[in-house]
């Protein structure tokens, strides 16, 4: 299932479903697509609407439509070990949904939906704070990440340091990491220079990793990205 927060989800999502065909070609299989609008999921259709897939990608995306949605289907995935990929947005939601139902803060959310929130886990750079032209302010580019050793990450890329391309304004809030590792949901990759989160993960999970950046932007027919070949490889494996 692929879920998104724009109703032209073919359309918005073009580069993931073309990385899926890169990755599924590599491992031999055929990757079909479940595209869910995530502004139509509730807690009543959830376990109907994701029956039967065999992994769950949260996709990128701007704005607070449809983010309840996504928050549910991190929880579904989590809490029935279904292997999980989130992408930016996608990442920045597993933070908020872990948040709420495995550290018990019930108001915890993002500073891009609701800046007064009691418990901002995903909040601005310090240097954005004071930004009020957003135009010129996003983390752009390609950017350095560290992988821990051991981690899934450092596996999939048999690499320490890696380099991916980044379109975001919001962070993890680093603030929080001690309680997140200590509940067992790991940072497995950060920025050598400034220590912003890259990558999260759950050692206790099938697959359930979400990056900040977008390995989508990387895949090519020739060179499928190996973070969506792991990921097709959970899959075919649930």
């Amino acid at each position: 299932a692929l879920v998104g927060k724009y109703i032209s989800l073919q359309d918005s999502y073009i580069s993931i479903a073309e990385a899926f065909k890169h990755a599924g070609a590599d491992q031999e299989t055929e990757v079909k697509i479940r595209w869910v609008y995530s502004g139509d999921l509730t807690k009543e259709n959830i376990r109907e609407t994701l029956d039967g897939v065999n992994g769950i990608l949260v996709a990128p995306g701007f704005g607070d439509r449809g983010i309840e949605g996504k928050v549910l289907t991190a929880q579904y995935a989590r809490e029935n070990k279904v292997p999980m990929l989130g992408i930016c947005l996608g990442m920045q939601i597993m933070t908020v949904e872990f948040a709420r139902n495995v550290l018990g803060y019930s108001k915890a959310n993002s500073m891009e939906f609701d800046t007064s929130t009691e418990h901002p886990v995903i909040s601005l750079m310090e240097e954005q704070k004071n930004v009020v032209d957003k135009g010129g302010t996003m983390r752009l580019g390609a950017w350095k990440c560290s992988l821990k050793n051991g981690s899934k990450l450092n596996d999939i890329y048999g690499a320490k340091n890696i380099t991916e391309r980044h379109r975001h304004r919001y962070e993890f809030n680093s603030e929080y990491i001690g309680e997140f590792e200590k509940n067992g949901f790991l940072a497995t990759g950060t920025n050598p220079e400034t220590g912003l989160v890259e990558a999260l993960e759950m050692p206790d999970h099938p697959f359930y990793v979400g990056v900040q950046y977008h390995p989508e932007y990387k895949s090519t027919v020739y060179t499928p990205h190996p973070l969506f070949i792991a990921f097709v490889k959970a899959c075919t494996q649930k």
